[in-house]
């Protein structure tokens, strides 16, 4: 869908020059808008691993300048959802096994060491917004919207970041979260999360208990039950059999 500004009618004058929309489409929420496109796309799959992301398509798409387009880019670089290679340009990334696990490894670390600060902030509100948020998850899974459930998903963990009151780990936590979802869309199981469907419900209730310890044993075994059911199978570059294709 082409999301270009309307041209302003400069008063009604029917003498009125059309604006450029380059120009006039840049700013910091039309970019954090196209950012959001970009980035939801991708981690939907509709942009696969590996797809050129031309700069001047992109801003022909979103009515955009260049620099505008480039600047997006290079944040969702900085995320690790593009890759951004010399004289080639801008492709969506395609995480490896050994990306995976480190990804995952980090989220051992930084979320599970979260738990017992989140347990002990926790108001009634906010288990009654987590506990939505789960729901909203496993309606998404049982009707087979994969992209949406790891959407949720994602959402999920990043507001249990949140809660903790450190914002800039939780900054952290989202962007780990935004490549843990690239990677679920890629090498994922579909109808699946790695995680039953009542783990966020479980989790919930031992930081409504108050319960930090058991949160933080419990948030360590979700994450590897998701890194498990990864199934990466990498691509290996071959020489291709010039005969058999040509029929040489």
């Amino acid at each position: 869908m082409n999301q270009r500004q309307s041209l302003a009618d400069d008063g009604g004058s029917s003498k009125a020059k059309p604006r450029r929309l380059g120009k006039n489409g840049d700013g910091a929420e039309r970019h954090e808008a196209i950012y959001r496109t970009i980035s939801d796309a991708i981690i939907e799959h509709r942009l696969r691993p590996g797809a050129r992301l031309r700069e001047d398509a992109l801003a022909e798409v979103f009515g955009i300048s260049r620099t505008g387009i480039r600047k997006i880019l290079q944040r969702l670089a900085l995320e690790q959802l593009v890759t951004l290679t010399p004289r080639r340009g801008a492709s969506v990334t395609r995480p490896t096994a050994d990306e995976a696990t480190d990804v995952f490894n980090a989220r051992q670390m930084v979320e599970c060491g979260l738990m017992p600060e989140v347990a002990r902030r926790i108001k009634a509100e906010d288990v009654n917004e987590l506990r939505d948020m789960a729901r909203r998850e496993r309606e998404a899974l049982r009707s087979g919207e994969q992209s949406r459930a790891i959407k949720l998903s994602a959402a999920f963990h990043e507001r249990l970041a949140q809660l903790s009151g450190n914002a800039t780990l939780a900054a952290f936590v989202g962007q780990l979260c935004s490549r843990s979802s690239l990677i679920l869309a890629v090498y994922g199981s579909s109808g699946h999360l790695g995680c039953e469907s009542h783990d966020h419900d479980d989790l919930i209730g031992f930081l409504e208990a108050k319960n930090g310890e058991r949160a933080t044993a419990f948030m360590g075994r979700h994450l590897k039950a998701i890194e498990a059911s990864l199934s990466i199978v990498e691509e290996e570059e071959e020489t291709p059999d010039l005969q058999r294709i040509f029929g040489i």
